[in-house]
């Protein structure tokens, strides 16, 4: 009999419903490692980062945090933000500042239609869609660089650069990501987001790597598009769309969109990856803290579980990955929806459904 594969995960569930949808997401992950008949198994170590952190330290997470994480497989991320910290300051001290030290550059996340889930595109009641943003995730819009100053000239004088930051490293090594995971796909298609007729110097930069590194996968078909474009591509015919990929700004905003389409933000997952795995990735819903419903039980579990089959796959638990995906579409499709989808279940009872659909879906080995 074959030893038990252990996964070291650190869990940060930080701010608002962070900590309930990542409490689902464990529960999750253990039933299907209770079954796995000792395949795999899970050691979860949970840290208190976040802005109550913030309140009680004057930062975001410990001052040796990066060091502590790196020793780790991989790490699952609640939500961050609270009316305590400014926004930009809690969303710098913690996950641009795991995401950014750990060059976890690419940035996945999957557009997906459940069933039982209404959306607002009618074309969603009798087209089959299924997309993926792939995000820049280390440099353009969200690089950090730029300044504030002149304020000493007095009230209204002060100005504030941000400078976008393009790199044809960083161009080509999302976009040959983005050419590899179409061609995993039915459509093997991958659409590049650009603005480049205005901004004239990174995005034409991006413009040209695009149609450089499309050279070397004369198999997969391209398409250039302005984000505005784009924007109303996802609504009229998002048929199209197979693999989106974008600058971190341009792709942030998209994939949005994308999930409100889907129903929800509270539907949307994603993953943080280094893939050199010089460095753990991390796992995380799309969805903030949500100030106004936290505590109450409420938030929808599914993006945060759906990251979490983003991390099973990473693991190369292809297969469990694919049941806890199955779990989620049984569950929606049998009515349990929490609000934000128009229902009226519980964070716990979503959670326990998916749970017993992924039990009782499980064969013995």
């Amino acid at each position: 009999m074959s030893a038990t594969q252990t996964f070291r995960i650190a869990a940060i569930p930080a701010d608002g419903v962070g900590k309930e949808v990542v409490t689902a997401g464990q529960r999750v992950l253990d039933a299907l490692a209770e079954h796995s008949s000792g395949r795999f198994a899970f050691e979860w170590t949970e840290f208190p980062w976040g802005c109550g952190y913030h309140a009680e330290t004057g930062k975001m997470m410990a001052d040796d945090g990066l060091e502590i994480l790196q020793d780790f497989d991989a790490i699952y991320f609640g939500a961050v933000g609270w009316d305590n910290v400014p926004d930009h300051i809690s969303l710098w001290g913690l996950r641009l500042n795991i995401t950014q030290n750990f060059d976890q550059w690419a940035n996945i996340r999957p557009v997906r239609f459940l069933p039982g889930i209404q959306s607002p595109l009618r074309k969603a009641d009798h087209t089959e869609l299924d997309w993926v943003v792939v995000r820049e995730n280390s440099e353009g819009e969200y690089a950090g660089l730029g300044g504030r100053n002149l304020s000493g000239r007095g009230p209204g004088n002060e100005i504030a650069i941000q400078s976008s930051l393009f790199t044809e490293k960083g161009c080509e090594r999302i976009m040959r990501f983005a050419f590899d995971l179409a061609r995993t796909r039915t459509m093997k298609k991958v659409s590049s987001v650009t603005k480049s007729n205005a901004q004239q110097y990174g995005m034409v930069l991006w413009d040209e790597t695009f149609r450089r590194v499309a050279l070397d996968y004369p198999d997969v078909l391209t398409e250039s598009v302005l984000v505005d474009a784009m924007s109303a591509k996802f609504i009229l015919r998002p048929e199209e769309l197979s693999v989106v990929v974008a600058s971190n700004l341009n792709a942030d905003i998209l994939s949005d969109l994308g999930s409100a389409l889907a129903g929800s933000l509270g539907l949307a997952a994603s993953a943080n990856l280094n893939p050199e795995r010089r460095f753990p990735s991390m796992f995380e819903p799309v969805h903030g803290s949500a100030p106004d419903i936290a505590g109450e039980g409420i938030s929808n579990p599914i993006g945060a579980i759906a990251s979490a089959a983003l991390m099973l796959d990473h693991f190369g638990l292809n297969e469990e990955a694919r049941q806890v995906e199955a779990a989620i579409e049984q569950t929606t499709a049998a009515g349990f929806l929490t609000r934000d989808v128009g229902g009226t279940a519980t964070t716990e009872e979503v959670t326990e459904a998916i749970v017993k659909a992924l039990v009782g879906s499980l064969a013995p080995r």
